[in-house]
């Protein structure tokens, strides 16, 4: 019983709160010039595709990076301290690599609307 009335008041708070979202958007909506409005899908894209192609990227070059560092190391362990330095600076050059598609797409969101 107890829990039964838990969940009913967990709905009809959420229907509440749905109800309240749904009806305040048409309510503050705002005419907006087509072409605005069709500079901004595309921004808002290339934001999309900048951070999502940058962290792709760079995730599949660490990946290769690391697993020939580890092969290196797994065929010749005495060689791990003249592998595991260049192997760290390389990850942190992919890894500026992916921030500099973190700074263009925040250009890029900062240009919509």
């Amino acid at each position: 019983m107890r829990r039964t009335s838990k969940l009913f008041i967990a709905l009809v708070t959420l229907g509440a709160a749905a109800i309240a979202l749904l009806a305040s958007s048409p309510a503050f909506a705002q005419g907006v010039d087509p072409a605005i409005a069709d500079r901004d899908k595309w921004l808002g894209l290339g934001a999309a595709l900048a951070i999502g192609l940058s962290a792709l990227g760079g995730g599949i070059g660490q990946g290769h990076a690391a697993a020939a560092a580890l092969e290196g190391i797994s065929r010749n362990p005495q060689a791990s301290g003249k592998i595991f330095t260049p192997m760290i600076v390389g990850l942190a050059l992919i890894e500026s690599l992916v921030i500099y598609g973190l700074l263009i797409a925040f250009q890029l969101s900062g240009k919509i609307g």
